[in-house]
């Protein structure tokens, strides 16, 4: 808690993350707030002449209607609901997966990390979209087949950089200390480790839920999503398919922009947060040096000294 309290204090003080974190949060304040929030039912066809259809904005309608005679607006906003529900379930099961794995074939090494790693470079290599692609085909379309196809594809990267991590700690003194007295692996992995790879993995996490959104923004504008729900993506793939011949750029740019919105806000919070828990991306004169190796190991700064020394 000390630690994350640290960060925290850190993340206070830099304009970029507050003004990411700004950016984000109004767009969830909006997607819980949406029942009360939007003008209309986002699924109720508003009684409009055959002229009316896709009207532009005007004082009843801020951001027009679409084909249907819908309220954009609406949409726009219980849109929010299912796109973020995506990027947060699916980054959390991927973070998941990924820190597992990472644990895992870092800590253990031998036969065991390298079949691990080998499976993370094998899915590496085959671009994550046509793979999505694939999967969705074969199993159907559905939102929690779209979230369970990201979340099991996108957990590379967190392995890779869990790993990387967990070399560097199990060799330090205190996990070597932890070995003599006794503690066991799962005790040491879990108590000793883990908490030193947490800061990052929290940023890496931030970084996910935009690239989970912008994926299954992806798939639903591809035809692939849940033609039952409304999300930012299907609202792309209906405006292209029916409004972009009358030019209807109300019905077009507004799920665009939100897209755009949130994922630049995820970027700046998670690039901040890397900055701060990333000793190589670290600026020194915005730390107390006394705190510089409890933010990175976790540690005191009094045993941080004495492992220095030794």
């Amino acid at each position: 808690m000390e630690q994350l309290k640290e960060i925290w204090r850190t993340f206070r003080h830099r304009p970029m993350g507050m003004v990411g974190a700004l950016m984000l949060f109004s767009v969830v304040f909006v997607a819980i707030l949406a029942p009360w929030l939007a003008p209309y039912d986002p699924k109720e066809r508003i009684d409009v002449e055959p002229g009316d259809l896709l009207a532009p904005p005007d004082a009843e309608h801020l951001l027009g209607r679409d084909d249907a005679g819908k309220d954009v607006l609406s949409q726009l906003m219980y849109g929010a609901r299912v796109s973020l529900t995506v990027g947060f379930v699916a980054s959390f099961m991927s973070v998941f997966i990924g820190t597992t794995v990472g644990l895992v074939a870092g800590y253990f090494g031998g036969r065991i990390g390298n079949a691990l790693m080998r499976l993370v470079d094998f899915l590496l290599v085959i671009p994550d979209l046509p793979l999505m692609l694939v999967f969705i085909t074969m199993w159907g379309r559905g939102l929690w087949k779209i979230i369970l196809v990201i979340g099991l594809l996108g957990w590379t990267s967190t392995a890779r950089l869990v790993r990387s991590q967990v070399l560097s700690i199990k060799e330090r003194q205190f996990i070597l200390r932890a070995r003599a007295i006794g503690a066991g692996r799962l005790r040491i992995i879990t108590r000793h480790i883990f908490p030193q790879v947490l800061p990052l993995i929290l940023a890496d996490a931030v970084l996910s839920i935009s690239g989970a959104i912008i994926a299954e923004s992806s798939l639903s504008f591809l035809g692939l999503g849940d033609p039952m729900l409304i999300s930012w993506g299907m609202m792309l793939n209906f405006a292209f398919e029916r409004a972009i011949s009358r030019m209807a750029w109300w019905f077009l740019l507004p799920p665009g922009l939100a897209i755009v919105w949130v994922s630049v806000g995820l970027i700046m919070i998670g690039n901040t947060l890397e900055e701060i828990v990333n000793p190589r991306l670290k600026t020194h004169h915005l730390f107390d040096p006394r705190h510089m190796g409890a933010l990175v190991t976790g540690m005191p700064p009094e045993a941080e000294a004495e492992v220095a020394a030794q």
